[in-house]
């Protein structure tokens, strides 16, 4: 068992009320939207009309230059609307809920090999949830992982245990993780809080490595954990995924069914009372929060404090969801106050022992922002830009004073170095 930096982190001060237990059922909202990740949203083929039935699984689009890949219905229902944008990119697909027979099912006959089981994952809906270093996004259909990462730890603020989200599906995690053990032949990282190993018997022929985070932000974001155990590379692209969807590919392995709940902490300053539920990927925020939110102007995030966006549907990979109070209009300063704080050029970085932890200390935090604000892209890269996401900037942006704008930068150097690539 590997220990990753167990002290190393910040504990952060984001208030919320506390939880009550854990709903006895799953909450399912009347409507879900299936929306891409922040960013660029792939190109798709809709296989279903505005007004259609589907079952729950069913494949309700496809992308155009992967045909095999599909996006499926997280809830049986009726599609209310299909939404593109120029060059056919996804911005949403709503469906309202509605019965439509039983959920789809796949077969698993060929899930024995490595082919088989990347062909199951695509057509399923599993492919989606993966995601892939350097750049984000899905791998391509065909692409080989130098290792894979699994993420049983969570350290945002108010993130709900990927422990509770396990239990009593061992099993299907076992399943799930030697699965994945056949699509690399490197190894698969199964990071998780300090506790008995969730692997369990599954080694996967050799190829699991149990890693124990600490629990300070960030040892729990996937990013840092490739940056320290294996450097994502041009090429030696690294997959990351929850652990709680590696046991919804077990699952599906077992049944030909692949379960769409997922764990989902209701947290924020702007709540009266804190939840923890399960519900689907896709599920309306607004009725997660109705009832539960304070009176008074408030926004709803999909995602952390530290890392969310303000949205109307649960994004693909979040288990978290946050009511914020909306802030007023900020008083307009003093001029003179404005001359000495707003400057043409950027802010300097001071190098603090809170921004080498906002790290975890894996790197240098003030040599990598300083390439990351000068545009270097060589020496980012060196310091290892290709390893992380915006996620995994997001509270040296924070411990900054959230002006530095990390998370834009690092997209903009990522895209950069994408483009140059293709050229």
């Amino acid at each position: 068992m590997l220990t990753a930096g167990f002290n190393t982190g910040l504990t952060l001060p984001f208030p919320s009320p506390p939880a009550g237990p854990a709903e006895a059922g799953e909450v399912i909202t009347e409507e879900a939207g299936i929306r891409p990740s922040p960013g660029p949203g792939p190109r798709v083929t809709p296989l279903v009309e505005e007004g259609a039935l589907v079952a729950c699984g069913a494949a309700v689009a496809c992308l155009r230059d992967a045909p095999d890949i599909r996006l499926v219905a997280p809830m049986a229902g009726r599609v209310g609307r299909i939404a593109l944008l120029p060059g056919r990119r996804l911005s949403e697909i709503v469906i309202f809920r509605e019965s439509a027979g039983d959920a789809a099912a796949h077969d698993t006959a060929a899930a024995g090999s490595a082919e088989g089981v990347r062909r199951l994952m695509q057509a399923a809906g599993v492919w989606p949830w993966l995601r892939r270093r350097p750049f984000g996004g899905m791998p391509p259909p065909a692409e080989v992982p130098a290792a894979i990462v699994v993420m049983a730890a969570d350290t945002r603020p108010h993130a709900p245990d990927p422990r509770a989200a396990l239990a009593g599906r061992e099993d299907d995690f076992a399943r799930g993780l030697a699965a994945l053990g056949l699509l690399t032949e490197g190894p698969v990282f199964l990071c998780q809080a300090a506790g008995p190993p969730l692997a369990g018997r599954v080694i996967a022929g050799g190829k699991v490595r149990v890693v124990t985070c600490g629990p300070r932000h960030p040892q729990g974001l996937a990013g840092i954990r490739i940056h320290g155990l294996c450097p994502a590379g041009i090429d030696a692209p690294v997959w990351d995924l929850h652990a709680e969807d590696v046991a919804a590919l077990g699952g599906l392995l077992e049944t030909g069914i692949l379960p769409q709940t997922r764990l989902v902490r209701v947290a924020g300053p702007a709540l009266r009372e804190g939840r923890l539920l399960r519900t689907r990927a896709g599920a309306d925020l607004r009725a997660l929060t109705r009832r539960h939110v304070a009176p008074g102007a408030h926004e709803v995030w999909s995602g952390s404090a530290l890392d969310g966006h303000p949205a109307q549907w649960l994004g693909p990979r979040d288990r978290q969801v946050t009511a914020l109070d909306r802030p007023g209009p900020a008083p307009r300063p003093h001029w003179l106050v404005s001359a000495l704080t707003r400057s043409a050029r950027p802010r300097p970085v001071i190098p603090t022992p809170a921004l080498t932890q906002a790290f975890g200390g894996t790197l240098p935090a003030a040599a990598f922002l300083r390439a990351l604000s000068a545009g270097d892209d060589e020496t980012a890269m060196k310091l290892g830009a290709l390893s992380l996401l915006e996620e995994d900037v997001a509270l040296a942006d924070y411990v900054l004073g959230g002006g530095a704008g990390l998370a834009g930068l690092l997209r903009g150097m990522l895209e950069r170095i994408r483009t140059e690539l293709a050229a």
